[in-house]
């Protein structure tokens, strides 16, 4: 039987993965998409809760926040197109609008 804590869990070690994924690369569409897996190991926090608890409120907050990401990943990537026919570069590094 699959309990609440094996969900847990599972949204720890994907958020830690997403944690890592932040804090070590220097990509900035891996550095995105870390951001992604972190909100997924949220929404799987939120859904858990909600279905231990039987209360809807976790499971429509998890649908508020996959549409915030979905906007944080259209406005991200737009601005990574702008970066990369700037600076013609995705190397976090190498990027830095405060020089001329």
């Amino acid at each position: 039987m699959v309990t609440i804590t094996h969900y847990l869990v599972l949204s720890t070690l994907v958020f830690s993965i997403g944690v890592v994924g932040v804090l070590t690369r220097r990509n900035i569409i891996i550095i995105f998409m870390s951001i992604e897996l972190m909100l997924n190991a949220v929404n799987l926090n939120l859904v858990a809760f909600s279905s231990h608890l039987q209360n809807l409120n976790g499971q429509v907050f998890a649908i508020f926040v996959i549409t915030v990401a979905a906007a944080e990943a259209a406005v991200g990537l737009g601005i990574l197109i702008s970066l990369f026919r700037n600076k013609e570069t995705i190397n976090v590094d190498q990027i830095d609008l405060m020089k001329g």
